[in-house]
């Protein structure tokens, strides 16, 4: 089993920054592969941004693309998700995921674990 809990999201304008953490405990972090993933209402969980398991390959939707970098502190059993440049339809509640297999994967199913979820809200 492995625990994940999100923090750092709230309220921020357009154009504003958050860094979401996410803090793994249960198993050894380094094995698992990490994903972060956000739900809007009324719509579907969507695949944000992935990481490997060293930190050497990283994924991003192309809407996130140049504004969030996904990072990750094995020492720390942490994966973090710097978020800039926010716009409104980057309101979601954003998860953070991990996967037994240490590769980068960007579909929900191929996911082992999920956190309970922080809310990002940026307003106009």
């Amino acid at each position: 089993q492995v625990q994940l809990v999100e923090s750092g999201g709230g309220l921020v304008q357009t154009g504003g920054s958050l860094r979401l953490s996410c803090a793994a405990s249960g198993r050894t972090f380094s094995d698992y592969a990490m994903g972060w993933f956000r739900q809007a209402p009324g719509k579907e969980r969507e695949f944000v941004a992935a990481i490997n398991y060293s930190g050497g390959s990283t994924a991003y939707r192309d809407s996130v693309k140049g504004r969030f970098t996904i990072s990750r502190d094995n020492a720390k059993n942490t994966v973090y998700l710097q978020m800039n440049s926010l716009k409104p339809e980057d309101t979601a509640v954003y998860y953070c995921a991990a996967c037994a297999y240490a590769l980068v994967h960007t579909k929900p199913h191929e996911y082992d674990y999920w956190g309970q979820g922080t809310q990002v809200t940026v307003s106009s």
